[in-house]
């Protein structure tokens, strides 16, 4: 008898960006491994609701059809710096997505939940008790942490509260999943002698996204793609851009985010013509775009939470066999640096970054052995083919200790 899975997330397909991307493979996958699984999510809205519009971005018909997703609507609030906007927004989701929960007569045997934000987790702890089912607790951000990185709030009775939230699920949770190593040592700090259930499952890529390798040593191209948020340090892309253009090389800028219209206002201002902008695409369109590019640009802001994290993108350049040149510093340096897969900034300064793009422009043999290293670290670490098997492992020692239980009982 197949096992059945209820998925809660904020976000799920067609929505672009790391976590809608992760939120679909973990479902298809799951589904191939013979598990019956429900989703309950939002209507896409990430970045923008009105990029659902065009039928170019629901792309997968099987998904399209099926019954298993449950999506709650929000209403278009502006989702923004305002704290109070975004707590709206949360609370409002976390209330319809309770709502469908306590209204469901199904049986699960676990509640896969995700943070952030975390009263997405939250509800999954509701529904744990609710269906009286094993609780995986999938963390993807340090959330409140990251909040205060980016400077969206820094209320101490509120953030307090989300710490002792936070605390609460790290304890109820059955299993813990991590997308990034840097996170294990602040969830062992929040509740020491927890390292015995975190697993560290990263983002990835399909088996089939996997670009051929392409070298144009003739028209040398950069590209930024993803979000252009509030964790993103746009002054140093601006500031590079500039440098670019001095050396006449192009940068593809496929943003998305808070600082989209500062960029390209700023773009205008300084007539950097040797700046394009593309639209978001689909997944498939996004990787044909970068695997047209000969390197990957990746900045996040110079914050101690920031040094946690390992960006989509990354994973998204190596996919496509693009040597990544970096202003990060923490776990992404590590992955970059300890797998010669790029260059990383050591003094946060644009005149760095593009003496590292020189050195590709004048060095092809090196620009070909970077690229080679990222797509063998992509196959060796970053395919969901081979990593939903950590996952399923967690399930099946889960059942093995059920069954344990169980025969010790009737003993």
């Amino acid at each position: 008898m197949s096992k059945k899975i209820l998925l809660i997330s904020q976000n799920f397909y067609p929505e672009i960006g790391s976590a809608g991307n992760r939120m679909k493979n973990i479902y298809i996958m799951l589904k191939k491994e013979g598990y019956e699984i429900d989703v309950l999510t939002t209507d896409p809205t990430y970045p923008n609701r009105k990029f659902y519009e065009d039928p170019s971005f629901w792309d997968d018909q099987q998904l399209n059809e099926t019954r298993d997703v449950t999506r709650v609507k929000i209403r278009n609030r502006k989702y923004s710096r305002s704290f109070m906007n975004r707590l709206l927004y949360y609370l409002e989701m976390a209330v319809k997505m309770i709502g469908i929960v306590l209204g469901r007569s199904e049986k699960y045997d676990y509640v896969y939940t995700t943070s952030p934000p975390i009263f997405v987790a939250a509800v999954g702890l509701i529904a744990k008790i609710r269906f009286k089912a094993k609780l995986i607790l999938e963390i993807r951000d340090l959330w409140p942490d990251s909040l205060k990185g980016v400077g969206v709030f820094n209320y101490p009775f509120i953030i307090g509260l989300f710490r002792k939230i936070e605390k609460v699920l790290y304890k109820r949770a059955d299993e813990i999943i991590v997308n990034s190593k840097g996170f294990i040592s602040h969830i062992e700090n929040q509740q020491p002698g927890i390292a015995k259930k975190i697993t560290y499952i990263p983002n990835g890529a399909r088996t089939h996204e996997v670009m051929p390798l392409s070298y144009h040593a003739d028209d040398f191209r950069a590209i930024y793609a993803g979000n252009l948020g509030l964790a993103q340090d746009n002054e140093i892309l601006l500031l590079l851009a500039e440098k670019l253009k001095s050396r006449e090389v192009k940068l593809t800028i496929m943003g998305y985010g808070y600082h989209s219209q500062h960029l390209k206002n700023e773009i205008k201002a300084r007539n950097l013509d040797n700046v394009s902008f593309v639209h978001p695409v689909t997944r498939a369109e996004c990787f044909e775009i970068i695997a047209a590019h000969q390197v990957g640009i990746v900045t996040l802001m110079d914050k101690e939470v920031f040094k946690t994290v390992l960006p989509g993108k990354i994973i998204d350049y190596m996919t496509c066999g693009l040597p990544i040149i970096g202003s990060v510093d923490g776990f992404s340096k590590d992955v970059i640096e300890a797998n010669e897969t790029g260059f990383v900034s050591k003094t946060k300064q644009a005149g760095e970054l593009v003496g590292y793009v020189d050195k590709l422009l004048g060095d092809p043999l090196l620009q070909k052995r970077l690229s080679r290293n990222a797509q063998q670290y992509v196959k060796r670490n970053f395919l969901w083919e081979n990593n939903i098997h950590s996952l399923t492992d967690i399930m099946e020692k889960q059942e093995e200790r059920a069954a344990s239980k169980l025969r010790k009982v009737e003993l």
